[in-house]
């Protein structure tokens, strides 16, 4: 019988061959696939989470971590869909025009989705109005808005007035980050949240999502 607890090791520790094999077995073994989320993996991201903000780990690690978790996913999505169990949020994330990182955006999502939100991608150098069409397309409850370069950062203002003139601003929750944004641009835009790395972008959201 598998043992799972070598599932949350093997998450935390990044390795996803390992990760992989223990999900299929946990299922052939008829493990619930909400029991396997719930009490291994998104413990074992909240612990990546907790070690790197404590430094105990650093970026590449915490990023290797997160795509393990993605590589256990990927059998239970299926089985998470047909079931019907829904997921804590759904959220669409993308990096604004004119700005073409996406390192940091990639590992928010993945910690995003790690911890059991839907997570749509819309990618980089994204116009505003493809943000507010992405949020009505998927329905989402939260936008993450990506920024890397100074110069982009006015993206991040131009997309919470579109969502408002859109109708959208009292029905979203908007966080955005990244290396130049500070918890002061955010509320000077009117961000609902600033996610100064990927572990706090899962608090912030988190908390957005319980107080609604």
């Amino acid at each position: 019988m598998v043992e799972l607890s070598g599932l949350r090791d093997a998450i935390i520790n990044g390795d996803d061959k390992l990760t992989l094999e223990i999900t299929q077995q946990a299922l052939k073994e008829d493990v619930n696939p909400v029991e396997l989320i719930n009490k291994w993996m998104i413990p074992a991201m909240d612990e990546v989470g907790r070690r790197f903000e404590t430094q105990e780990i650093f970026f590449p690690e915490m990023l290797i971590a997160a795509r393990a978790m993605k590589r256990a996913l990927e059998p239970l999505r299926p089985l998470l869909s047909a079931s019907g169990v829904r997921p804590t949020a759904r959220v669409v994330i993308g990096t604004v025009q004119g700005d073409l990182h996406d390192i940091g955006k990639n590992m928010v999502g993945h910690m995003l989705e790690g911890a059991g939100f839907e997570v749509h991608d819309i990618g980089i150098d994204v116009p505003a109005e493809k943000f507010i069409e992405a949020v009505k397309t998927h329905d989402a409850q939260i936008l993450a808005i990506s920024a890397l370069l100074t110069t982009t950062m006015p993206e991040m203002q131009k997309i919470l007035e579109l969502a408002d003139q859109s109708g959208l601003r009292d029905t979203i929750k908007i966080i955005v980050g990244g290396a130049p944004i500070t918890q002061a641009f955010a509320d000077e835009i009117g961000a609902d949240g600033f996610g100064e790395n990927a572990g706090s972008a899962v608090t912030v959201a988190r908390a957005l999502v319980n107080a609604q």
